[in-house]
């Protein structure tokens, strides 16, 4: 067994002795694509969701120096028809770019490769004829050994991130990857199938693709691969049942990813972590994160400072995901950003709809952090007067509440805003800054109904719980008379004895002049009433 030919099963084997969830359901996916047209795989997924897990998990699945059967038998693709054809049949090269990377300090990373690739392939099989192109040196392993190879590049795009403005050094490992990929002859003779996993899709090269060849799964589009992005909610059920974890709490924090034909899919570290610590948190923090989110949102780019705000309150965004070049430097527009942010983690999208909204209670914090430390005196300003909308709604100030949800209508689209929905999104947009004191949560099932927005003070707060109630053309007293009378107050007060209602509504019909939102805010104790 080598480093880069034949690594063996000890990484699945590590993988198997810990917490595990069963995704042996991606080998019977790489195995359909065995000696196709479509053999080339490149799965795209932020840090910290188990793509390397993936890899070790093929690697022992397709390496023939070794026997894994007592790895999957108790698996799910034991029950594969092409289980037993494609076990331990091929030589696996193995490529984990961030090691590689790190063993020769970014420097002719790709003469490195090549020359331990060979190496390693005389050492196994002695009779092979090395010539003087690395691919030709690879076809006539494979003609003397008698079958093709499986490939598996972990972090393919480590060396695109890590190389950022070294455009020799990109360059020269895009053209090592054509070499292998982009000759069609050359890579049928080779390759059985190859699979490659990084965080960024496969980089463009003006309008076409370096390797064009690869077909894709991302986060924007993982098609069948959704499933194995991350953990289903089923597995988490499974999982929380299991070692006795609170499955709601667990759902709030690291769910949020929704994919076509997915309903939820949870964030599989954080899951982990929180499963062998007993303990929610954010994990994310904790990790070797891709870039710093801070970076992109303070991007001189119009429109993208509001964005971030409304993204911090929860609303749902539109972005256009096209233009992005694939890469971390290319970007023409706020989209692009955006785009970038789906790639790493920090955003989910939604491919129905095309929307994108912060996942969960995880990542929406690590956006409250960034955005409270950004440096675009747009944002800045946005921060400060959400902090003051807080503060004025938990000392009872109507007026001024009322005044400044009246001028963050007016910042948005009069045909946007014609129903009570539009009236929940400006209120998220006002009260964006919350994350410090707060968790929000919409529709709440409360009393006899569902309180529109609910702000629970998290445990080390001092802040009440705000009940929001919304109404359109109706008046604030009447969302104040609802809370009351559905008994919103009695369903919160676990988290908190003190409580506020607080009222908000819109006329549309207003006479010019009077301002058209309204608001009023009640103290609640005991079941009484105390203006």
């Amino acid at each position: 067994m080598g480093n880069y030919l034949n690594p063996g099963n000890s990484g699945f084997a590590v993988v198997r002795n810990d917490i595990y969830v069963d995704k042996t359901g991606l080998i019977g996916l790489v195995n359909q694509t065995i000696d196709t047209p479509r053999r080339l795989t490149c799965i795209s997924r932020p840090r910290r969701f188990g793509k390397s897990f993936a890899a070790k998990m093929l690697c022992a699945y397709y390496d023939k120096t070794c026997d894994s059967a007592g790895l999957f038998d108790d698996l799910e693709i034991a029950s594969d028809a092409q289980y037993q054809r494609y076990r331990n049949q091929y030589d696996v090269i193995y490529l984990d770019m961030t090691e590689v990377i790190g063993e020769t300090s970014g420097v002719d990373i790709v003469s490195y490769m090549k020359r331990n690739i060979i190496r390693e392939l005389t050492e196994q099989y002695p009779n092979v004829n090395v010539v003087e192109g690395f691919e030709a040196t690879l076809a006539n392993a494979v003609e003397t050994v008698g079958n093709k190879c499986i490939m598996i590049i972990d972090e393919w795009d480590a060396p695109i991130r890590e190389g950022r403005g070294r455009f020799d050094f990109e360059r020269t490992y895009m053209e090592f990857l054509r070499s292998l990929f982009k000759n069609s002859a050359m890579t049928d003779k080779i390759f059985a199938a190859v699979y490659m996993t990084g965080i960024l899709p496969v980089k463009k090269d003006g309008s076409q693709s370096a390797i064009s060849d690869f077909k894709e799964f991302t986060m924007v589009k993982p098609r069948q691969f959704g499933k194995y992005a991350g953990f289903t909610e089923d597995e988490v059920r499974m999982l929380c049942r299991e070692y006795n974890r609170d499955f709601d709490k667990m759902k709030r924090w690291y769910d949020g990813y929704a994919f076509r034909d997915i309903a939820s899919v949870y964030n599989p570290n954080s899951v982990m972590e929180a499963i062998r610590n007993d303990d929610f948190d954010s994990y994310w923090t904790q990790t070797s994160a891709a870039e710093s989110l801070m970076g992109y949102i303070n991007l001189d780019f119009d429109g993208l400072g509001k964005t971030v705000t409304e993204l911090a309150g929860g609303v749902e965004i539109k972005v256009d995901t096209n233009g992005f070049a694939n890469d971390l430097v290319t970007f023409r527009d706020r989209d692009d950003v955006l785009t970038l942010l789906i790639h790493l983690g920090y955003l989910t999208y939604d491919e129905i709809t095309q929307t994108i909204h912060i996942p969960n209670e995880e990542i929406r914090m690590e956006f409250a952090k960034a955005v409270r430390q950004g440096k675009r005196d747009d944002i800045i300003r946005r921060v400060r007067e959400s902090e003051q909308l807080i503060a004025d709604t938990v000392h009872g100030n109507e007026e001024a509440v009322g005044r400044q949800i009246e001028k963050i209508h007016e910042e948005e689209s009069p045909l946007y805003y014609n129903n009570e929905q539009a009236l929940r999104s400006v209120i998220k947009r006002a009260y964006f800054s919350y994350g410090d004191e707060y968790m929000m949560f919409e529709e709440l099932p409360a009393g006899a109904g569902y309180a529109d927005i609910v702000y629970l003070p998290r445990k080390d707060s001092l802040f009440p719980v705000l009940v929001i109630e919304l109404k359109w053309n109706q008046s604030a007293d009447s969302a104040i008379e609802q809370i009351r009378s559905r008994r919103y107050p009695e369903a919160v007060s676990r988290y908190g004895s003190d409580i506020l209602l607080v009222g908000i509504s819109y006329n549309k019909d207003a006479p010019a002049g009077q301002r058209r939102h309204q608001c009023r805010i009640e103290h609640y104790i005991e079941g009484t009433k105390s203006e």
